[in-house]
């Protein structure tokens, strides 16, 4: 039954995905996401759901399992930190060529290399750039707090089924780690093998019946053939910007300042716009929920209202790009950031944004 917990972001995640009916997660330890694999092994989900819980040899192995297992058309999760997600990228390349729905954690640590266990937001040109071989793109969404880690896995299977697709949950360490009240819904169940066969028998490998049989590739040596299944993603790719775009604003009407920040650099750009607003100075916020599809006519609408933007991220600039791309130079676009796993206050976020918009805009009238 539903109930309110108080838990950690990774392990309300993992709880939420007994819950959505899951049939299987294949997975790794690494820090600071491996509570997600701690929690589903301490909590025995097969013996409530059925769901199988396996630690693979590797994160190219897990990654692999869910290749194979969302080929028969069940529910299937897997979960990393950045280094792993990194090992894990071909076999996302292959499941986004297969048209294959699942869902990828990634708790994001710092970086390059081993980098930190620290939270880090460095992995956004990884996640909403492809990432692997390929043309490609993940739906990403990108949760705040742990009521919407929580939230964000059946929304994440629902977006991945309907377009047979992959889809990302892109979190950080802080938002892993924190403990907050969260929302459990009621025990959802897991689809029998006929239910299955029923919903997903016209691609899935379920057993031949009364068709064709279904053959799981993302290869084809004619040419021809490959350049169709690429423009049938991109199709896909143009229907989740129509479809499934999603994103908050905060304080928008009758900002003079825009901040732009995702995930826990939102939280806290949101405590900045506060601090702003007891200054006088009419800062919003625009949270984008989706990293892919990215709230870009939003964003231009907003640069003819507003006279800068500052774009907030715990990496050396990153969505800054894509905040540039969006406004079309209407506007002065800067970028706030922190690395190496210190994660910056909403006092510096305001002074950034004095420092770098308020500040040279009254040079440039000057």
């Amino acid at each position: 039954m539903s109930e309110l917990k108080l838990m950690k972001g990774n392990e309300a995640l993992a709880e939420a995905a007994i819950r959505a009916g899951v049939d299987a997660y294949f997975g790794y330890p690494i820090t600071p996401q491996s509570e997600v694999i701690e929690y589903l092994m301490t909590e025995r989900p097969e013996d409530r759901t059925g769901m199988v819980v396996l630690q693979a040899e590797s994160e190219i192995a897990a990654i692999n399992m869910v290749y194979g297992a969302a080929s028969t058309g069940k529910k299937v999760l897997t979960s990393s930190s950045s280094p792993g997600i990194s090992l894990k990228l071909e076999g996302i390349s292959y499941l986004a060529g297969a048209e294959l729905p699942a869902v990828i954690v990634n708790v994001v640590r710092g970086g390059p290399g081993l980098g930190t266990i620290q939270p880090s937001q460095a992995d956004y040109f990884q996640s909403v750039k492809g990432g692997g071989h390929g043309d490609y793109k993940l739906y990403v969404l990108a949760p705040a707090s742990v009521q919407e880690m929580a939230d964000f896995v059946e929304d994440a299977f629902d977006i991945a089924f309907k377009y047979r697709a992959p889809v990302l949950i892109l979190s950080d360490g802080l938002i892993g780690q924190m403990m907050e009240k969260v929302f459990l819904k009621d025990q959802q169940e897991r689809l029998t093998d006929e239910e299955v066969i029923k919903r997903h028998d016209s691609w899935a490998v379920t057993g031949k019946t009364n068709r064709e049989r279904n053959i799981i590739t993302s290869l084809d040596l004619q040419s021809e053939k490959m350049e169709a299944r690429v423009r049938r993603l991109m199709k896909k790719y143009e229907q989740m910007e129509k479809e499934d775009l999603r994103y908050e604003e905060y304080q928008t009407e009758d900002a003079e300042y825009l901040f732009v920040a995702y995930g826990s650099s939102a939280r806290i750009a949101q405590k900045a716009v506060q601090l702003a607003r007891a200054k006088g100075i009419k800062a919003g916020l625009l949270r984008p929920i989706t990293l892919f599809p990215y709230p870009k006519q939003v964003l231009f609408d907003l640069a003819d209202q507003v006279k800068g933007i500052l774009s907030v991220e715990l990496n050396a600039g990153q969505m800054v790009e894509d905040v540039r791309l969006s406004v079309e130079h209407k506007v002065p676009v800067e970028h706030f950031g922190r690395t190496g796993g210190i994660i910056h206050t909403p006092e510096e976020v305001l002074e950034a944004l004095e420092l770098k918009i308020i500040n040279n805009e009254c040079i440039r009238h000057h």
